[in-house]
């Protein structure tokens, strides 16, 4: 299967300063997530997916869809029954875009301090599980970093162009190809040192 010239790519949003702050929500962030990665689904199925309540559920959806994150399903759903889906596949921002709103800034913060703790959480999991995987899998997996000298414009170039190549082994995924698993890749750059530049 793969990629093909009739797939259409990837919708993608900027944030505005609004969506952003809805976002950052620890509830909303699971929602999108699930959306994104299992499809559309009901308050219900969402409920139970993430432990949570369904009117809890129904609540944050309808706050993700007031900024446009999610929308109903029109293929889907009677009656009182509502599904739901992501609005997009990719949400992207620069942390610049909301220097002129303190609001905005928390909210970037906390979406990116909970990434954080959404990768320790995965790591942990992935060490209390490790050992059930197969030999080839066990070796896939994993994470390693690397010190590099660089000024700002050459380390967004490199950001950019791993993330091209992220993007293109994501259009040529085959979710039916044999042993295929879906998998997350986070990919952060950091200074070596913390401290005013």
């Amino acid at each position: 299967m793969g990629n093909d010239e009739n797939v259409a790519p990837p919708r993608e949003v900027r944030l505005d300063h609004r969506q952003v702050r809805v976002l950052a929500h620890p509830l909303r962030m699971r929602l999108l997530g699930a959306l994104r990665t299992r499809g559309p689904a009901t308050a219900t199925t969402l409920a139970e997916l993430l432990d949570t309540n369904t009117g809890a559920t129904s609540y944050h959806l309808r706050q993700l869809a007031e900024v446009g994150l999610v929308v109903e399903d029109p293929d889907r759903g009677s009656g009182r029954q509502r599904w739901w889906q992501a609005a997009h596949d990719v949400t992207s921002w620069e942390p610049t875009d909301f220097d002129d709103d303190p609001d905005a800034r928390a909210a970037v913060q906390w979406i990116h301090g909970d990434q954080v703790r959404l990768l320790a959480e995965h790591a942990e999991r992935w060490f209390d599980a490790e050992s059930d995987w197969s030999p080839a899998w066990r070796d896939a997996f994993g994470m390693g970093d690397i010190f590099l000298t660089v000024p700002p414009g050459r380390l967004q170039a490199l950001m950019t162009e791993v993330w091209q190549v992220l993007e293109r082994y994501r259009d040529e995924a085959d979710p039916t190809e044999p042993g295929a698993e879906q998998v997350q890749v986070f990919l952060a750059a950091y200074p070596l040192w913390q401290g005013k530049r």
